[in-house]
Formats: C-alpha cells, structure tokens, sequence
C-alpha cells in the first residue's frame, strides 16, 4: 500500500480522508475508536496515488470484510481540530451501499484499524435518528446532513477548531 497522505509538520498536522454514508433500516453506519469519545463515518485515509473512492472501497473491505458499491460524493468538509497538534483535515463522504445486505452484522461489532504503526480497536454501530442526536458526531458540522441529505453536494467550512 502506498503511504496515506496524513503529515505531521512542526506545528499541525494534515489529513487526507474518504467516508462512507451507508444506511440499513434506517439507521447510518458510524464508528467510534474505543480509547475516545464521539463518532466518525467509517472510512480512511486516503493514499498517494488512491482515488477516495478506492480509499473507501479498501478501508471499508480491510476494516469489516465487507464489499460496497460507491454512488455519489454527498459532502466535502473542510475541518480543523486539535489532534497530538492542530490538524486540517479534508473529508470526501460519498454515498455507498453494502453489495451483498448480509455481509456485516445487524447489531454492534467491533474491527481494527491501522494508521501507520498504531493499531486501535474500533466500534460499529448502526445508528437511528433518535440516537443520532444525542451523540457526540465529529467532524460535528457533518451531523445535520446525515439523515438529511440534499440532491446537491454539501462543501462545509466550519470556521471555529471543533471540540
């Protein structure tokens, strides 16, 4: 695998990641790293010479097994927030579908991801619109947008470092 384009330099960091929008009954596919708090949209970081879309296709399949099909970009978010230092980071969230319904689990399961050397466990859950709203989502600017989505794609610039 080529490297991801995520770079520390001196005084920030940037990141470079592609996200799923994947529904089922209902509720949206959201996952949460064991050691912090609030939720991301599946997905990863993107590599040189990767399109997004094949960054999503791979990270969803070596993060949970599963194939999807990719349809549309729905939203770009341009995000800043403290990481280890202050991180940019620019997320492409495109609208996917499982190709085979039965490939990931009905209820909450766990998986393992990879950025670099460091490995964390990770929590997927399928979300419904009334939890939704309770949780801590990040980045939070994407939030409305996720049981909601216009025909349009979405460009979201929050101008204040999120939480």
């Amino acid at each position: 695998m080529a490297e991801q384009i995520c770079f520390e330099q001196k005084d920030y960091i940037f990141s470079y990641r592609a996200g799923a929008l994947l529904w089922r009954d209902g509720k949206i596919l959201m996952q949460k790293n064991m050691d912090k708090e609030g939720f991301t949209l599946p997905g990863g970081q993107v590599c040189f010479g990767e399109y997004t879309t094949q960054t999503l296709a791979r990270a969803l399949r070596e993060e949970t097994g599963a194939a999807i099909q990719i349809g549309r970009l729905a939203m770009v978010a341009e995000v800043f927030f403290q990481w280890k230092k202050p991180c940019h980071q620019i997320n492409l969230y495109y609208i996917a579908e499982l190709k085979n319904p039965d490939a990931l689990p009905k209820e909450d399961f766990f998986a393992y991801d990879s950025l670099g050397q460091v490995q964390s466990e990770k929590e997927f859950c399928w979300i419904g619109a009334d939890q939704l709203k309770k949780l801590k989502v990040y980045p939070s600017c994407i939030k409305p947008y996720l049981q909601n989505l216009p025909n349009e794609i979405v460009h979201l610039q929050p101008k204040d470092l999120e939480d």
